[in-house]
């Protein structure tokens, strides 16, 4: 039976898009959950409904276009974070609240309908057309690589901005391009399981990674195992029960969140 979905061209694209999100949600996602940039996440997440408005408004590709205003508006953050030293609560608020509402504005301007918007939304991974599946994998690439490159630089930045300064690294730079990384993995995640389910699937599957790792490699091989399986077993369940694909997964993450916490809660110490 299952082998009789994989010869439907829909149910094989939403498999590779489940495998090449898991990797950029893996990887910036054990970023995010140690240096603590949750509600960073969050706040990019819900302003690249900005950059989708954007793209019914011109007439292009709503992804494309989230693409870009998402990495312009996490730029913006990582700049005024750094250059004025404004409080992250106060800047994520900003950008949640304005993103939603030029989104708002961008698809109210727009000629016609706007088609697939609650799929933007809330997620619809068995939707996923092939062009995007394209921009997913190109964008999980760019992550991966840059990631790769700059992995030790990226690591001091992530556990000590102190030691990095005294080691003479660009920390505003590299910090800057870790927000920028984010925002990207943000983009791929938004057709998986939507703007407002993205932060959950981002920290979710490093969180618990991080209970079971002691070193960040590690954490980012369990994470984007973890992110795999989450978004593969959603996939199959929300096909063969007939309910929403990226609440599906979700619902797993949370589901095997929890049985972590009631583990450490009821692990013996070892003290």
């Amino acid at each position: 039976m299952t082998i009789g979905i994989l010869a439907y061209d829909f149910f094989r694209n939403a498999v590779i898009a489940s495998l090449v999100a898991s990797v950029a949600c893996g990887i910036i996602g054990s970023f995010v959950v140690v240096k603590r940039l949750v509600s960073m996440s969050g706040g990019l997440s819900h302003a690249a409904f900005g950059g989708i408005g954007l793209g019914y408004l011109l007439g292009v590709d709503p992804v494309a276009t989230a693409a870009w205003f998402t990495a312009g508006i996490a730029l913006a953050i990582g700049l005024v974070r750094e250059k004025m030293e404004e409080h992250m609560d106060t800047l994520v608020g900003a950008v949640w609240a304005g993103g939603m509402a030029a989104g708002i504005l961008f698809i109210a301007l727009a000629p016609g309908y706007a088609p697939d918007l609650f799929g933007f939304l809330f997620g619809n991974i068995l939707l996923i057309p092939t062009g995007d599946l394209v921009i997913m994998a190109l964008l999980s690439l760019v992550v991966f690589s840059l990631v790769l490159i700059l992995y030790p630089r990226l690591q001091a930045v992530t556990f000590d901005e102190e030691y990095a300064k005294v080691m003479n690294l660009p920390v505003t730079a590299l910090f800057l391009l870790l927000v920028l990384l984010i925002a990207l993995t943000v983009v791929v995640l938004i057709r998986v399981v939507g703007i407002i389910l993205v932060i959950a699937l981002l920290t979710l599957p490093a969180a618990i990674a991080r209970e079971y790792s002691s070193r960040l490699p590690a954490m980012m091989v369990m994470a984007t195992a973890l992110s795999s399986a989450f978004m593969l077993a959603g996939l199959f369940l929300s096909y063969y029960l007939d309910v929403p694909s990226g609440a599906t997964i979700i619902l797993l993450a949370v589901a095997c969140y929890g049985l972590m916490l009631l583990s450490r809660k009821w692990r013996p110490s070892t003290g």
